[in-house]
Order: C-alpha cells, then structure tokens, then sequence
C-alpha cells in the first residue's frame, strides 16, 4: 500500500512534535510551524570544542556555535520569510567576532563585518542581531574577520528562510553542507592560509565531508519529491555536482527560485548555494550518489536511499515559485566594471596600520598582497579608516557590472547585501539565475545586473577565503 504524502507528513509532524520549540528541525518538511528562533530567538554562542572528525584518531579544536540543544555539525536554523528574527550571538572565543549573515539582504547594521557596520565582539561580549529576512532560500553565517581560521575550524552555520509558497511542493527535504577540513590523522590542523595556497587556488583540506561525515547515506521515501539543499562551506574546494540515477534540476541558485536546468555537473564555489530537485525511485532500497565529478575519478559525497512505504505524486514539474526581488533596468543601468587581478603591497599599509597604533591581527589585516580588484588590494588601510570605495552606487537605481576574471585561477566573487542577476559570459552558456557570489572562470566576462540597496559600504570580495585575505576585497558605497 502506497502512503498519500498527507499521511506521510502527518506521520511525521507527530513523530517529531518535541522538536518543534527548537531551532533545528528534522529534514521533513512541516507546512505552517512556527520556530523558536521566531518567537523568542535564539541564543549562538561562539565557543571551542573538541571533536573528532572521521579520518582523524584524535580530537581537533572546532569552532562551532552552539544554541544549547543541538551538536549538528553544521547547527542549521529555520525561520519564514518576512517574520521577525532575532540571535543573541555571545562571543567565547579566545579573539573578537561578529555574525555576518551570508546572501541575506539584511538592514546594513546587521551585516556583521567589523569596523565597517558594528564595532567588533569581543571575547565574553554579546551582540543581538534582529531583522525581517525579505527573501526566502538557503543561506549560511560566518564570522568576517580571521575568517580563513574560523571557518577552517568549522565556525558557519545553515540559515533556511521558509516561503509560505513552497508548501505542498516536495515532500522530503535534506540540507547537505559541503567542507574540507585541514585535519593532520592526529586530529591537528595544518596552516590554514599558506603562501603557496593563497598565491593559488587555495589550500585544500586532506578530509571532505558533508554534514560532519565522510560520506552520510540520507533516507527518502520511494516516489517521494525531494529537495537538497546544498551548500559548499567550503573555503577553497570548488565541486562539480552530479547526482546519478535520477533527473536533477537545480530549482534555485543561492537560495532563489530559478529557471529550473540539468544539474550536470554545476559548479559550486565557496559560499554558493544550490537547491536541488528530483523524484526518487518508485522502489525501495534505490541508492543514489552525489558526487563531485571535477576529477576523471568521480568523489562521492552523499548518499540518498529510498526507504519505507512509497508515496505517488501527481504535481508534473519540479519549480519554486519565482523569485520577488528588485529587478533591475538593463536599458537605463549604468555600467561598471571591475577587473580580478593579481596584487601588490601597498607601500602605505605598513604606515597607516603605524599611524592606528594597531597590528594587523587587530584590523583583520594580512601581511601579504597577492590579489586585487581593479589593481586595488585589500587591504590598503585600517577598516575603521577605509580605503577608497570601487564605486559610488545610488539606492534604487540599476547597475550592469562586468567581472573580468585576469588570473589563471577561479573566484567565487561575493557582494553583500544584494542579489544580483547574472545575465551571461563571454565564454560559457550560463543559465540566467539570481545569486549573491558567483564563479568567475580564468579570462572570463561575466555580466551580472541588480537594483542597489539600502546605503551603506557594503563588502564585495573573493569567497576563496585566502584570496580575500591577500587582497581581492573592497566595498562598494551605496547613498
């Protein structure tokens, strides 16, 4: 007998009422509950635990932010779009932090980059951040500063934003994060920003995980529609994703509905997200794989099995409903455009970090320069005294911007508090999708287009963490 999806999620919304005052919510899609960190927040703290990561023999030093109630690895949050959210963020790390609130179009005060939108958290202080999230889709929360440590010690967190829309649409979902670990066997880590790495494409981790394990078998319903959230925390792999034994389309890009197109091998940079959309086998004990198929020898990364009682669709197509967000007017945008280059020392930096009385440690800064955007390398001074903007924006108005990609390495570029349309390339058919970081390829124009935000100095930097700690970062100003 075949289980009606009604009874499949009334069965589960029964199973797993204890859960509901909580943050963290099984995978199984609950239509209508309202969460804690909705109702009264949520408490994240900040602090160092020992774990130890498969492969490893001994325990290694994380970083994690811990609510109280869940060990998660990453912890994953659920709110609904347009309700207010509210995280008391208490900082028990042995440096000071902040929440930056990745892909989420939040008032710029809660934008967590030190110096720039709050004062920095320092050990044993607390900070409360509070917003209306506009926009629904998948997002993720990480430190912005000493971020190549941070997130190399595991300190991010998943942030799923519910669209009211989305109910009745797919009756399984599972979010899957994606990382690379710089684990020695013993358990201890290895450099996390290395010359060789940073002047390259990165320092890559000897441990791949998703969702803390080597490879985590998740569990569907036969017949059952099914949405993946995946994300590559990740602070310098770049997979190629391929899902065997089934149609995959990828329904969203960085967490908003697109256009839906094959997965076939998309290619997801640090700090992107894809939402991902098939209906599993008719049988049980089908097993899928997801993999990264970047190398001739397919890596796999996760695995789905269709088990227990079957449900039956009857919906034809796997879509989201359509994005909401500001489009912006390609025939009136004024153009930019900025170049991704490699980098110098700025002579000034050693005098002005002098002048501030502050080492660079303290100002996030990094002793070497290997990258810059538009030959301007980040950083060129202290944040609390900023270096020029790479532009001058207006609120509300459009901009079409060309990214050229001058190195022979990928950059997963990122710009903060907007989403922006990527509307083509010059050396690659590229769906056109909303995204908030995007992959630039070696030589590549790519052209992206968006409607400028609220004002503010809002970060545009490298998602390859060592390439934003070497120099491709800067800020564009929006009045």
């Amino acid at each position: 007998m075949r289980l009606s999806r009604r009874t499949f999620l009334q069965a589960s919304l029964q199973a797993s009422t204890s859960g509901l005052a909580a943050a963290i919510l099984p995978s199984v899609i609950l239509p209508g509950r309202l969460l804690a960190a909705e109702e009264g927040g949520v408490t994240l703290t900040a602090r160092e635990v020992p774990k130890t990561l498969p492969g490893a023999v001994g325990p290694s030093t994380l970083w994690l932010y811990d609510d109280g109630k869940n060990d998660t690895l990453p912890i994953v949050l659920r709110t609904q779009r347009g309700r207010p959210f509210k995280a008391v963020f208490r900082n028990e790390l042995k440096e000071h932090s902040t929440i930056h609130w990745h892909g989420l179009r939040v008032p710029y005060a809660m934008d967590g980059v030190p110096y720039f939108t709050q004062a920095p958290v320092k050990p044993g202080e607390s900070f409360t951040y509070s917003f209306s999230p506009p926009d629904p889709g998948t997002f993720f929360f990480h430190p912005h500063c000493n971020t190549v440590e941070a997130l190399g010690r595991g300190l991010a967190g998943v942030l799923i934003v519910e669209d009211p829309r989305d109910q009745g649409l797919f009756d399984v979902e599972h979010v899957i994060a994606l990382k690379d670990w710089r684990v020695k066997h013993d358990g201890s880590f290895e450099d996390f920003l290395t010359d060789a790495g940073a002047a390259k494409a990165g320092s890559f981790g000897r441990l791949r995980t998703a969702n803390g394990q080597a490879v985590p078998v998740l569990t569907v319903p036969p017949g059952a529609r099914v949405r993946l959230r995946i994300l590559n925390l990740d602070s310098t792999r770049i997979p190629q994703l391929s899902l065997s034994g089934v149609r995959a389309v990828v329904i969203a890009t960085d967490g908003n509905a697109c256009d839906p197109f094959p997965l076939n091998a998309w290619r997801l940079g640090p700090a992107m997200r894809a939402d991902v959309g098939f209906v599993a086998p008719e049988k049980a004990g089908a097993e899928l794989v997801l993999e990264d198929v970047f190398s001739s020898k397919p890596r796999p990364l996760a695995k789905i099995v269709t088990a227990g009682q079957g449900l039956r669709s009857t919906r034809a197509s796997l879509r989201l409903p359509p994005a909401e967000l500001p489009v912006p007017d390609l025939k009136a945008a004024t153009k930019l455009e900025f170049s991704l280059l490699a980098g110098h020392a700025d002579p000034a930096l050693e005098a002005w970090a002098k002048e501030m009385g502050a080492t660079a440690d303290e100002i996030c800064l990094t002793q070497k320069v290997f990258w810059s955007i538009n030959r301007q390398a980040w950083p060129g001074a202290a944040h609390d005294r900023k270096p020029p903007p790479l532009a001058g924006l207006k609120s509300g108005e459009s901009y079409i911007v060309e990214l050229f990609n001058g190195t022979p390495h990928q950059h997963p570029m990122h710009l903060h508090g907007q989403t922006f349309r990527v509307l083509g390339s010059s050396e690659r058919d590229v769906p056109v999708h909303w995204a908030d970081t995007v992959l630039v390829r070696p030589k590549e124009r790519l052209r992206i287009a968006f409607v400028a935000g609220e004002p503010g100095d809002w970060m545009f930097h490298c998602h390859i963490i060592e390439h934003q700690e070497t120099g491709m970062m800067g800020y564009l100003r929006v009045v």
